[in-house]
């Protein structure tokens, strides 16, 4: 009697989703697509999950010593290796993953297609990685504060800077059916961006470019920005404020996220200092969003 095939198993619990990120990029730059995949999750108790799947017995010290360099060693010595039942392990946990509503938006798999409500914009992701599908905090906040603003105005010029997935320039791009420039530090990212964006029909709309800060010609030839939404991290967002400031329109939005709640005030106050005004404070799991308003 033949056994049923198996695939070897890593898996071991992080303490926040930056962390989870830096393990996961460490983990990718070794393994490539095909030796093995790769799936962060949040956890409700705001630590996240990673769990790698291998078809050939991994080398375990070398795994070891890839997440000891990049979390430390105590998550390393954490680590559990067995083995399991082969299957998609990503597709199967990205099916686990319920649709986000943020306003008039819901972030969703492909398994959930067929049950959003046509009053609603789907916005679909089957990515490897949860960073970004809607389920943090941060995301889910600024599509609702993107709900929010383009309930009132429509921006000609829309940037999302630190894409991650595509989720924050779909949303706008299929909410005003109109170009949005995205882009991302990882030239993976900007990938899986571009593939979503395709998968939404927003392909057309969707320009996703790697570049790190605002360094790229592509940002001097689209501004002035009328909406830049920036969900990345406290001290970039800070680094950011002086460059972001001179590629806004007068009386541009600013969607900022990807901060903790205690971090909001040293962030507003980078951008108060450049001209830009806290609008909106958004505060979901322990994360916050904001909305800032440039000031003539």
């Amino acid at each position: 009697m033949t056994s049923p095939p198996a695939t070897y198993r890593v898996s071991f619990a992080i303490g926040d989703e930056h962390a989870a990120k830096s393990v996961v990029d460490a983990l990718t730059e070794v393994f490539f697509e095909g030796q093995a995949a790769i799936a962060a999750f949040e956890r409700p108790d705001g630590r996240w999950d990673v769990t790698v799947h291998f078809a050939e017995p991994p080398d375990q010290p070398l795994v070891r010593e890839l997440v000891a360099n990049a979390a430390g060693a105590d998550i390393a010595e954490g680590i559990a290796f067995d083995m399991v039942e082969a299957k998609d392990w990503v597709k199967a946990s990205l099916e686990d993953l319920v649709p986000v509503p943020a306003g008039r938006f819901i972030v969703h798999g492909q398994h959930d297609r067929e049950r959003i409500a046509p009053n609603k914009i789907g916005i679909e992701i089957e990515a490897a990685l949860a960073f970004g599908t809607g389920h943090h905090g941060t995301t889910r906040g600024c599509l609702l504060l993107l709900d929010h603003v383009l309930k009132a105005w429509r921006p000609r010029r829309v940037l999302d800077l630190g894409t991650g997935t595509g989720v924050l320039a779909i949303a706008a791009a299929k909410a005003l059916h109109d170009k949005v420039l995205a882009s991302d530090i990882d030239q993976p990212s900007v990938q899986v961006a571009r593939e979503n964006a395709r998968l939404n029909v927003s392909g057309h709309l969707v320009q996703a470019i790697r570049a790190t800060g605002f360094a790229a010609p592509q940002f001097a030839d689209a501004a002035p920005f009328d909406l830049v939404l920036a969900n990345i991290l406290a001290n970039p967002l800070r680094q950011l404020a002086a460059p972001m400031t001179r590629h806004l329109a007068p009386s541009a939005l600013v969607i900022l996220s990807g901060l903790l709640t205690h971090q909001a005030p040293a962030v507003i106050a980078a951008y108060r200092a450049r001209g830009l005004v806290p609008l909106r404070h958004l505060r979901i799991e322990g994360w916050s969003s904001l909305l800032l308003r440039k000031v003539n």
